[in-house]
């Protein structure tokens, strides 16, 4: 660890218990409203700044929802050797793509982080340790659908990291302890794509979908609905289907994270249920 991020997470360590204390974090604190969870389909970047059914539901899931205190995203698009979570105070907006307009990268999203709430979640979770980053900021994954949802910025936001060692399982039962987040007022976000196979992108079938993604797709809504949630884990049973709709893990992932913290009274809805260019699916999903 370098120097700087030690002495940081020291002074972290020595903080923690009453920054959490001041934020309403930390066990005992006054209750807060509970917050649903939500996995998110981003898809393309350029749904960051177009106006389309795509960002205008996110425009009006953020209208919806309860005020967070703050958001926690894991979004596909940070992998990690070892778990890591966001510990800076203003994180930067990472522009994690290329081929696109200017108007993209000119893209800013100024939203605080939350030290004190990364710590908390350092501490509050058992199966594996979590290391404070310094370094990373805010990727595609997490601002692309922040902005339309969030366009004020106001909120704090982290993200923790894809595990690249943790099986689909280990994913599952890690995200679980994350559960009490949702009764302290904190948004939980997992941003991907259940089917994403840019290897078989068409780019001339805006609105379609190959027959092997909307079967995976469906077969994975069925598992949800029937809320057999650990069966998401080992999606290669779900369906033949899935070598070519999950044929990399880092889109799926974000999907165990919301539906880890569902319970048997949570509401279970979909939105966004579109297949886009071939060979991704929009599908998005909100537990309350």
């Amino acid at each position: 660890m370098k120097r700087r991020q030690f002495l940081y997470a020291s002074t972290l360590n020595l903080m923690g218990a009453s920054l959490a204390s001041i934020r309403g974090l930390a066990s005992g604190s006054a209750a807060s409203e509970r917050m649903p969870a939500l996995f998110i389909g981003h898809g393309n970047p350029m749904n960051a700044i177009e106006k389309n059914k795509f960002s205008d539901s996110w425009e009006q899931m953020g209208k919806d929802l309860p005020h967070p205190k703050a958001i926690v995203c894991v979004s596909a698009h940070w992998e990690t050797r070892g778990t890591k979570v966001t510990a800076m105070e203003h994180p930067k907006t990472i522009h994690d793509f290329g081929g696109f307009p200017q108007a993209l990268f000119d893209v800013e999203y100024p939203a605080p982080g939350d030290p004190a709430l990364a710590l908390e979640i350092g501490n509050m979770v058992h199966r594996a340790g979590v290391q404070q980053d310094l370094e990373w900021g805010l990727d595609h994954g997490a601002w692309s659908v922040l902005k339309p949802m969030f366009p004020l910025a106001d909120i704090p936001v982290i993200q923790i990291s894809l595990d690249i060692h943790k099986t689909p399982e280990q994913h599952l039962e890690f995200a679980k302890e994350l559960a009490a987040l949702r009764n302290r007022g904190v948004l939980v976000l997992g941003s991907g794509n259940i089917v994403h196979n840019l290897g078989r992108v068409d780019w001339h079938n805006p609105d379609g979908g190959y027959d092997w993604a909307i079967e995976f797709n469906e077969q994975v809504k069925k598992t949800i609905l029937d809320r057999d949630f650990k069966k998401l884990a080992n999606y290669r049973a779900l369906s033949p289907s899935a070598q070519l709709a999950v044929p990399s893990t880092e889109h799926y992932l974000p999907l165990l994270y919301a539906t880890a913290l569902a319970t048997e009274k949570d509401t279970l809805e979909f939105f966004n249920d579109n297949p886009a260019m071939g060979s991704l699916t929009m599908t998005s999903l909100k537990i309350s």
